[in-house]
């Protein structure tokens, strides 16, 4: 038994896991690194094809935004999640599908007018589809035997809906290994979302450090803090602009509104009106009513069972063409515009942001955590200008940060949920910008006294011995990058090595036939 580390080791984005056990070949989490790459990653020591199952903790796509590469390079084994899980994944991954398709037709064009070769998109609609179709669900806080030797379970984290960590149980033989992956660890009295839940038991723990040196600074009444921010930007004849992550903080910034209506909260501007712009937003919204019963808490559940749906008020407006889009900007109304994505890096987001940022009466206030290098941690810092679509723009908007409503624990909600596990062997520390996550493995050292590491990519574990084997990082520039056309060409060698591998039982003519297609592209480009 093994287990090799491979995304979000001393980086926040990109989770992923290797384990091989019982004979299988497993992943937990394939997620789509976003912001700056700071180390290069370990490849996954195994084909697409060869892997039999995946994990899945949740659906942001840091955690799930490369399942659709996976297939395209062969993988046809089963992706295991909870309900809701699976029902968001369904629309995130056609959405970061159409992104990618969108990016690299627009990248081409731009390449075209400067005699440049096309760019090609990570994958596709299609790739993404196929993935989809693998998605098995499984209720929480059910033991769940996947294969001989291979049992699990998934228990409520409290980050998304749906989201979960995973209990896995590995058997060879007599032996009897326990892991935990944390996922995700939510922050507790978020609206409509339970606590995280708690687990007891482990030899080994993998768990994530986003804010491992933080302590959130909520404010007592977060209700109250976001409707004095309504009140002094209409005052002013402002747009208060939230880029906010369409799954998970949307829904729970339109929960908040709806008390700030409810209780008459901003004054003078009856019914203002508040544009969701965001499609993947909405469909979202109604799967988190669909979901309502298994993830929602008690406060969120007393609105469902009076009848009101918490998620909806008067003044709501969900806009979905792009037509409808661009007429918000010309609306002079003081209004609220919540759009993706929640880092200001890509969709609609930065067209508001074009249109509202230079104007000093605006707002933009920030809901959620800013990677590195990404347009939402600039402007979070202070940045005085920035470029949009080609044109620089002046900052002259209020920058505002509402950092209570985090999604992740803070560094007490961290210790809190570690510190319920009884005595595990060893506790690895991943998913947390580097220098963060090498100060929480110190502190769980430290001062809880647990025998931590924080792996970089490629790291070993030996499950039946505890034998741990770190690695030198490797440090990445931007050019040192594979371009997605590189990583496709890399998903389509799995995938032709799986299909000759598979080949054994064809005919001569077809096996020739074969031979020569791969002879002659080997011609065509030099090898």
């Amino acid at each position: 038994m093994k287990m090799v580390f491979i995304g979000a080791a001393h980086e926040v984005t990109g989770s992923c896991t290797y384990i091989n056990a019982c004979g299988k070949n497993i992943l937990v989490d394939f997620g789509m690194e976003q912001g700056i790459d700071v180390y290069e990653n370990a490849q996954v020591p195994t084909s697409p094809s060869n892997i039999d199952m995946v994990l899945l903790t949740h659906a942001h796509i840091d955690h799930s935004g490369l399942l659709p590469l996976l297939y395209a390079g062969g993988f046809k084994g089963e992706i295991h999640c909870t309900a809701a899980t699976a029902d968001l994944c369904a629309i995130m991954l056609r959405d970061s599908a159409h992104i990618q398709e969108f990016e690299s037709e627009w990248r081409s064009r731009k390449a075209k007018r400067k005699g440049q070769d096309q760019v090609e998109p990570l994958y596709t609609i299609n790739d993404a589809e196929g993935a989809i179709k693998l998605l098995v669900p499984h209720p929480y806080d059910e033991e769940i035997e996947l294969s001989k030797g291979i049992r699990i379970r998934f228990v409520d984290a409290g980050h998304l809906l749906g989201s979960s960590s995973i209990e896995l149980w590995l058997t060879e033989g007599e032996e009897t290994r326990k892991l935990i992956f944390s996922g995700d660890i939510g922050n507790k009295h978020q609206p409509l979302l339970r606590d995280p839940q708690f687990l007891h038991e482990a030899d080994y723990v993998v768990m994530e450090s986003t804010y491992g040196t933080r302590l959130h600074d909520r404010p007592e009444d977060y209700a109250s803090a976001l409707a004095k921010v309504l009140q002094r930007t209409f005052d002013r004849g402002g747009n208060v602009v939230i880029p906010s992550f369409a799954v998970g903080r949307t829904q729970e910034m339109l929960y908040f509104i709806r008390q700030i209506k409810e209780q008459g909260l901003v004054s003078g501007h009856d019914g203002f009106p508040v544009y969701v712009d965001s499609p993947l937003a909405i469909e979202a919204t109604e799967i988190f009513m669909r979901n309502k019963s298994s993830c929602f808490d008690e406060e969120a559940m007393r609105y469902v069972n009076s009848g009101v749906n918490p998620l909806k008020f008067d003044g709501l407006k969900l806009v979905v063409t792009s037509d409808e889009s661009r007429a918000i900007n010309f609306d002079r109304t003081p209004k609220v515009i919540i759009s993706a994505s929640g880092m200001c890096e890509a969709g609609r987001i930065k067209h508001h942001l074009k249109h509202n940022l230079w104007r000093a009466e605006c707002t933009v206030v920030f809901v959620g955590y800013q990677a590195a290098a990404t347009l939402g941690r600039s402007l979070c810092e202070g940045a005085k200008r920035v470029k949009l679509f080609g044109e620089d723009i002046g900052v002259s908007a209020e920058i505002t940060i509402l950092a209570g409503v985090s999604g992740h624990a803070d560094k007490a909600g961290l210790d809190e949920w570690i510190s319920h596990i009884n005595s595990p062997q060893k506790v690895f520390v991943n998913h947390g910008e580097s220098a963060v996550a090498d100060v929480y493995t110190a502190h769980l050292r430290d001062d809880l006294g647990l025998d931590a590491y924080c792996p970089y990519s490629g790291a070993e574990l030996d499950i039946l011995t505890g034998e741990f084997r770190n690695v030198e990082p490797i440090q990445i520039t931007r050019a040192a990058k594979p371009s997605t056309a590189y990583q496709r060409l890399l998903a389509s060698l799995d995938r032709l090595s799986a299909i000759v591998q598979s080949s054994k039982g064809l005919t001569n003519k077809e096996l020739g036939k074969m031979a020569d297609t791969i002879a002659n592209l080997c011609s065509k480009w030099g090898s």
